[in-house]
């Protein structure tokens, strides 16, 4: 199908600097047009062009279902960029909300006639995104509801439970456990240690949010990463899962490897990837192949590499990156539900543990009560 769009312009095809991180592009909590609102937009838009209408009409009609929205000054602001005379590319990129991973594809859709096929891709590519944050929300969810829930609880104790029975072992005027004491210093202090623990929590968000970005602390925090069970792995096939999507993605639309590599490159924040792509890119550009280029580093696994080789082999390296966002995908579908089971008894037994070290410092007392009577 062809579709007719204005391109009255030149237009400049090099990858633009991104001026956003990769992370911070699509897991931001207050995301003003999130990846959700994305997988929407792209499926509407690739609905109305398939159907046969005209660039400018679907964004009349897209717009007639914004009104009354919080979207709908968004949607006006495409619209009035395509009367302009701009394409989709530039018209999406006009509004800071594309990424340069997006204006780059739909780029290549529009001049290659693929459009459809690109908005398709794009879909899919933020639903997917979309399930994964999902899957990781719900693997924290329940950890953070659980430290909200035990800050509560020790907090009752300390303030109500704990004097009282401060009060009633000075009566007897004894010796109290080392540990009793310690509690009932503790609840005797806890506006100090309250003002202590959550000025540190802030001290520490603030000093993340302000080195987060510099590479001796990206380089470090993802090799600690990395080294946790469990944690590491599962935090490594987040972002090779992002990888193989986004690659396959710019390879689908006939865009130059190397170029696709730059672009996936500039849209990520993890320190280990973002080395071994440079260093890819580098072989690449020497004569050397893809899988040639993953093999010298162990971030992936020797399967995966021997199935980017036979993707290379078979010319089909596209289809072989689609296949693998898949199976990763899944096994993180898969793990992100046995963390939810583990969460759940471990999470208990730290309530459990501090509850439990308070009413045993509580009733520790009680059992030489009888001698100091």
């Amino acid at each position: 199908m062809s579709i007719n769009i204005k391109q009255n312009r030149s237009r400049n095809t090099a990858i633009p600097k991104s001026k956003k991180s990769f992370l911070e592009q699509d897991i931001q909590l207050f995301n003003t047009f999130n990846s959700k609102k994305k997988e929407a937009f792209y499926n509407d838009l690739e609905i109305l062009l398939r159907a046969g209408v005209d660039l400018r009409k679907a964004f009349e009609i897209l717009l007639e279902e914004q009104q009354g929205q919080k979207d709908e000054i968004f949607y006006e602001e495409i619209y009035n960029h395509i009367l302009s005379g701009k394409s989709l590319a530039d018209a999406l990129k006009s509004t800071g909300k594309f990424s340069d991973y997006e204006y780059y594809s739909i780029i290549i859709g529009e001049e290659a006639n693929l459009l459809i096929e690109i908005l398709v891709e794009l879909k899919k590519y933020y639903k997917k995104k979309t399930d994964l944050r999902k899957q990781i929300v719900s693997v924290l969810s329940y950890p953070a509801f659980v430290f909200v829930v035990t800050i509560v609880i020790v907090s009752f104790l300390l303030t109500s439970l704990v004097p009282m029975f401060a009060k009633l072992y000075k009566q007897f005027d004894s010796e109290l456990p080392e540990l009793t004491q310690f509690i009932v210093y503790v609840s005797e202090n806890i506006g100090y240690f309250a003002a202590v623990f959550f000025g540190g929590l802030a001290g520490l968000i603030l000093l993340y949010y302000n080195i987060h970005k510099q590479e001796w602390f990206r380089k470090m925090s993802a090799q600690i990463v990395l080294k946790i069970p469990l944690v590491g792995d599962y935090i490594k096939k987040i972002h090779i899962t992002r990888f193989t999507s986004s690659l396959q993605l710019l390879l689908v639309a006939k865009t130059p490897l190397v170029k696709s590599l730059k672009l996936t490159k500039s849209m990520n924040s993890f320190y280990p990837l973002d080395g071994i792509l440079e260093d890819v890119i580098t072989k690449i550009t020497k004569g050397s192949s893809l899988h040639e280029g993953l093999k010298q580093h162990s971030f992936f696994s020797n399967r995966f590499i021997s199935l980017v080789k036979v993707g290379e082999e078979t010319n089909e390296l596209d289809t072989m990156l689609t296949k693998l966002s898949e199976q990763f995908y899944d096994d993180l579908e898969h793990q992100s539900k046995i963390f939810g089971k583990l969460m759940e008894p471990i999470m208990l037994l730290v309530i459990g543990g501090f509850v439990g070290v308070i009413v045993m410092a509580i009733y520790l007392p009680m059992f030489n009560l009888g001698n100091v009577l």
